[in-house]
């Protein structure tokens, strides 16, 4: 039997088991080792707000639409997108993996999963990296397309809005892009590990005021040459428009929740000509789809933390047992200031 995390209202969690279903010729079962915590979508269901659960999406309009029945409801049935996996079995006709290989992807809070020999092969761990950074694989890559997005050019200096687990990673490509990286967040655990692993060359705290004072005063009166938001706060969006330069680009990853308060689009947005770009993992920048895609991102960020361009262990905060996801997302939702990335361990969890 697989055990499966389920949201099964705003703030419940438990721990089910479901039935381990019998492979087909082309499926591998894994044992999931390690699953991250999103604290940022997966946070947006846990506190019931995300769009999904009140209104419904329609995919051929592309728009968020009023009904009587929403996309999603209660109970949801393992959320999570940041997985690492062992191969425990593989299916009659599977060539390409073998038992014992660990497999990083998307397939929710689990311990177990049955997946196609196909996606699998595509996402063997790189020898020697440590499996519980497979957990970054997808976070890394949402990271990675914004900082694609941002279009960052040798020599620019770079602000981020929000050092959680992605605008840590984005802080971290950036400054390996020979950027100037300036990181603002309220949180003094998330300004001092971006200290030091040296993704960054100043922080700066918004309770001190004046953001986009100081960072102008950082930059001969200039501005930010991009300005990236990873947060999904609207006052820090506010204040990233505010700190850019004039026709400078400022681009948003966060999810953000309900209606704009704190954001004022005639004051510096129109006033400074800013070009403002939504990043979205689904999507990649329309120029570059001839080259990149998702899976490439994905492939990036595993080949850039096993040649140590990346260092994220330092961003794992918490690992807590699976039996102990509840406690994993109230830290989360409850006490942001001591997490970063937190993990549940699934190791123990048996075959």
């Amino acid at each position: 039997m697989a055990r499966v995390l389920v949201l099964t209202q705003p703030k419940s969690l438990e721990i089910k088991e479901t039935a381990d279903p019998p492979l087909a010729p082309d499926e591998v079962r894994l044992r999931t080792l390690y699953t991250g915590v999103s604290a940022g979508t997966e946070l947006t269901f846990y506190r019931g707000v995300n769009p999904y659960l009140h209104k419904r999406w329609d995919d051929g309009l592309r728009l968020f639409l009023p009904a009587a029945e929403s996309s999603l409801q209660y109970p949801i049935y393992g959320i999570g997108y940041e997985e690492c996996g062992e191969v425990i079995e593989v299916g009659a006709e599977v060539r390409q993996v073998r038992p014992g290989d660990r497999i990083y992807g998307t397939w929710g809070h689990r311990t177990h999963h049955v997946m196609t020999e196909a996606y699998a092969a595509q996402r063997i761990l790189p020898p020697g990296l440590d499996p519980i950074l497979g957990v970054f694989s997808h976070i890394g890559a949402i990271a990675l397309n914004g900082v694609l997005d941002a279009a960052i050019r040798i020599g620019e200096t770079v602000a981020v809005f929000g050092l959680g687990t992605p605008g840590q990673i984005i802080a971290q490509l950036a400054k390996r892009s020979g950027a100037q990286v300036i990181g603002v967040d309220p949180l003094e655990l998330r300004r001092t590990v971006a200290v030091q692993v040296g993704a960054v060359d100043e922080t700066l705290t918004p309770q001190e005021g004046a953001v986009a004072e100081r960072i102008r005063a950082l930059t001969d009166g200039r501005g930010a040459d991009v300005c990236i938001e990873a947060s999904g706060a609207y006052p820090a969006l506010h204040e990233a428009i505010r700190s850019a330069a004039y026709s400078a680009r400022v681009v948003t990853l966060g999810f953000f929740q309900g209606a704009g308060q704190g954001l004022f689009l005639g004051e510096e947005f129109h006033h400074n000509r800013i070009h403002l770009v939504c990043s979205q993992i689904y999507g990649v920048n329309p120029e570059l789809t001839y080259r990149w895609n998702r899976e490439r991102l994905v492939r990036t960020v595993m080949h850039l933390q096993a040649q140590e361009v990346l260092n994220l262990r330092p961003l794992i905060t918490h690992v807590l047992p699976f039996s102990q996801a509840a406690e994993a997302f109230r830290l989360c939702d409850q006490e942001p200031e001591k997490t970063i990335q937190v993990v549940l361990d699934c190791s123990g969890e048996g075959e």
